[in-house]
Parts: structure tokens; C-alpha cells; sequence
């Protein structure tokens, strides 16, 4: 690494497991951004595909890795933070795309205290069409009831100085960071309507359920949101419940 610590402006963290097939273009998909004052970071959990020659191969000076069995993929996220340098701190899957838009998202970098974040395509499979969900600005009710693109956000490297992943949760530790985050304060949070990531639907996340996220939801968004936000989302879910009784007695 060529630059001093102080010149990283993001950490891009990336962790994989058997993950050759897409880490090229996705590496390529980080050199090609216009910000170039960045680092990226691969903590892999020790591929036995050809992760690992692709790393040795790779002729970037910002790239840094690692490989070692792990606990998943947040304890691999929480590894990286531990390296990381950046003032802003942002994680990609290998099989994610950085679009145009990133960089754009980057020029807007300047509070150490506020999180910034932008909009997502999804895709699946090798379908080249992508789809657009759950885009725009997050107020805490509407985070409390849908969970926001992780890729779509840059965190602020204050952010990870309260915060970890929580290793209770093998697929949501994102989101119940989130929740957390959100109903804190001292954070700021940002949209700005720039589309930063093309994100592979299919991966982890969607294959395994997250049975300890779901038992503890209510309690994060309680904890991290308020009262208010908890009671409105379980009114909310009241109300389901009684509309889906009466449809199911009238039908």
C-alpha cells in the first residue's frame, strides 16, 4: 500500500468463501470507479477454489487479504473492520457490481458522523435485467418493517467504534445493526437518489432463514428505535392479523 493511512477515504470489505467465479469482476468493478482514494480489503474464510490464486494474482496496490476458516460471514465483516483504514467503511459481496453511481455517492462524503447511502439493482442468476426494490430514503418506521439494502449504504468508521455485527444472527446482522443505528442520534443518515451497486439476489441470505433474528426483532427495534416505533409496528401487525382472520371466515 502506497498511500498513508490518513489518504484512505474508503475501506471496500469484501468476504468470500469459494467465491473465484465472480471475484474478478467484481474486483474490476472497484478499480474502474473514478474515487480512487480507496482500499479493498478480502477476508476470505478459506476458499478451496481458485479465491486464493486470483488474490495472489491480483497486481493492485490498494488490495489487501487474508485467509482463514471463520464463523460466517459477519465474524469475516468484523475481521475487516478490524483492518480497515478508511474513513468511511463500505461492504460488497464477490458476486456485487460497483456501478457508476458509487463514485458519485463518495463525492459526497464529509460528516464522520453521518451515514450516506443511495439506491440498489438487484439481479438473479445470470438474468442480465435487474430489479428495483426498496429504494429511496429509510425513516425508522419503514426500516423497522423492511430490511434496506446493505450494500446500497457507506458507513462512517465512527459508525464500527460503537457497533459490531452481532454473530447471533447468520444473515441479518446487518439489519439488526441497522435498526440500532438508526434510532441513534448521534448518527446522522443521508439518501441521495444514485443507484451505487448491482447486487446478486441469490446468495447466502436468500437460502438460510435467520430463526434468531425473527425471535429478537421487536426487542432490537425496542431497544434501538424507542416505544413508539415498536408499538406502531405491533399495532400494525395487529392489524394484519385481524384483516387476514375475517378474509379467511368470509372466504
Amino acid at each position: 500500500m502506497n498511500e498513508r493511512s490518513g489518504d484512505v477515504l474508503i475501506s471496500i470489505i469484501i468476504a468470500t468463501y469459494d467465491a473465484g467465479q465472480h471475484l474478478r469482476e467484481c474486483l474490476q468493478s472497484i478499480t474502474s470507479q473514478a474515487v480512487k482514494a480507496l482500499e479493498i480489503i478480502v477476508v476470505d474464510g478459506g476458499s478451496k477454489d481458485e479465491t486464493i490464486s486470483i488474490l495472489k494474482d491480483a497486481t493492485l496496490p490498494m488490495l489487501t487479504w487474508t485467509s482463514e476458516p471463520d464463523k460466517g460471514i459477519y465474524d469475516a465483516l468484523n475481521k475487516g473492520i478490524g483492518m480497515a483504514r478508511g474513513k468511511w467503511i463500505y461492504f460488497l459481496g464477490a458476486d456485487d457490481r460497483l456501478l457508476p453511481g458509487f463514485s458519485e455517492l463518495a463525492a459526497h462524503l464529509k460528516d464522520d458522523h453521518t451515514v450516506y447511502y443511495g439506491n440498489s439493482k438487484a439481479y438473479y442468476g445470470d438474468a442480465p435485467g435487474t430489479l428495483e426494490l426498496l429504494q429511496g430514503s429509510f425513516s425508522n418506521y419503514r426500516l423497522a418493517k423492511h430490511c434496506m439494502n446493505h450494500q446500497s449504504i457507506l458507513y462512517p468508521a465512527t459508525v464500527f467504534q460503537k457497533y459490531t455485527y452481532n454473530l447471533r444472527y447468520k444473515v441479518l446482522a446487518d439489519y439488526a445493526l441497522n435498526i440500532l443505528l438508526w434510532g441513534d442520534n448521534s448518527f446522522k443518515k443521508i439518501h441521495y437518489p444514485l443507484t451505487v451497486v448491482r447486487y446478486h439476489m441469490g446468495g447466502f441470505s436468500s437460502a438460510v432463514k435467520d430463526q434468531a433474528f425473527r425471535e429478537d426483532k421487536l426487542q432490537l427495534i425496542r431497544k434501538g428505535m424507542g416505544w413508539r416505533t415498536y408499538m406502531r409496528l405491533r399495532f400494525k401487525r395487529l392489524k394484519v392479523k385481524l384483516k387476514l382472520g375475517k378474509e379467511f371466515w368470509e372466504s
